[in-house]
């Protein structure tokens, strides 16, 4: 018996460099440095985006928003997530919920994350609690705790209503 659920998992890393805000789930997070990227950076919903796309088998954030391609140059990474609910909806598929983990030794993203969560959850037309961020540290491990980067991971589930 076949079933319209689909997981899919996403994940996004990148490099600090100088700046003076990261953003994370829409957010602008003032912060010492920030992060090397052809859009906003936005490694939560880049994340997200690749969760959506694998798991309505839609290729992933690449594939519909090029590197290279000068008109996503410092792009809002919301307008992929709300573009790519397009493609969703489209598709008869019903996002059921989304959960992610940043991971970063800072900036400290308590005081941030509902806020995340409100956009995200607007961005999907979703209610507030199908949406799920969380964070955490590295512990001093890795290119995070050496303070090189940050990332990601995010899951999702879709149903497809037809």
């Amino acid at each position: 018996m076949t079933t319209g659920l689909r997981v899919g998992q996403g994940y996004d890393v990148h490099a600090w460099e100088a700046g003076d805000h990261v953003m994370l789930g829409g957010v602008r997070i003032p912060y010492s440095q920030g992060v090397r990227a052809h859009s906003d950076g936005d490694v939560l919903l880049h994340a997200i985006c690749d969760a959506l796309l694998g798991a309505a088998a839609l290729g992933d954030i690449g594939m519909h928003f090029s590197d290279k391609d000068p008109q996503w140059r410092g792009a809002d990474s919301r307008t992929f997530v709300k573009h790519i609910h397009g493609l969703l909806t489209a598709q008869e598929f019903e996002i059921v919920n989304v959960d992610a983990t940043v991971l970063a030794d800072e900036p400290r993203l308590g005081k941030h994350r509902q806020t995340m969560r409100e956009y995200i959850a607007a961005d999907l037309g979703l209610p507030l609690d199908r949406v799920n961020v969380k964070a955490t540290t590295s512990e001093g491990l890795g290119f995070i705790g050496r303070r090189e980067g940050l990332a990601c991971h995010a899951i999702v589930l879709l149903e497809r209503r037809s």
